[in-house]
Order: structure tokens, then sequence, then C-alpha cells
């Protein structure tokens, strides 16, 4: 895990990180990549440039949300086409599909954009 979707730059200086998520995520990113590790769970947000620095990487990526949907608790999200776009190998998308009151047209209307 990188940075938490439902962290913003203002919540990691708080924990005493300073920088913005994009830093941390490339940080953390480089580093499981020089461990020998296979992938990273990160934002939507930094999907892209962590794809680019590590072509062969695997990215899940936790806080997607359909194009009009509640963001809830989640401060930095994309919708499941950029996501797929930028580089993610796995997305996760909860709420949009559980909260919903037919979970399986909301799916469905999901597959549709991509």
């Amino acid at each position: 895990m990188t940075v938490l979707t439902s962290l913003d730059g203002d919540d990691l200086q708080s924990i005493g990180f300073g920088g913005q998520p994009a830093n941390q995520v490339a940080r953390l990113a480089a580093l499981a990549r020089d461990s020998g590790v296979d992938g990273i769970v990160c934002s939507g947000a930094e999907v892209k440039a962590a794809s680019q620095a590590w072509p062969d990487g695997f990215f899940v990526v936790p806080g997607v949300r359909p194009q009009g949907s509640d963001v809830a608790d989640q401060k930095r999200v994309v919708t499941p086409r950029a996501a797929l776009d930028d580089g993610a190998s796995i997305l996760v998308i909860g709420r949009p599909i559980t909260g919903a009151p037919d979970p399986a047209a909301a799916l469905q209307a999901i597959a549709a954009t991509l």
C-alpha cells in the first residue's frame, strides 16, 4: 500500500510526511520495485506516473468512482475508464456498487464505460 485514497497532502503533513501524495507514492513504488515486489496499491491519481516508472508493475487501484458518484470519504478518486487508461491492473470499486439500490445494474453501467 502506498498512500490511502482518503488522504491528501494536508493529511500527510499532519502525520509527519512532507510533500504531496504523488511524491510519497513515487518513493514507495520505487522502493517496492527495487525490493522485487510485483506491484503496489495506489490511487488512480498516481497510477499513471507509477506505471510509467515501472512498466511491468502490477497496480491495484482503489477509490475508483463512476462519473457523478458520491466520493464519500475518498479524496483522490478517478473514473474506472481513467484508471485503466492510466495503467491500472485491477480496479477496486466498492460502495458505488454495494451501496446502489440495484448493484447488478450499477455494475453493468460501470462496465459499459470501459
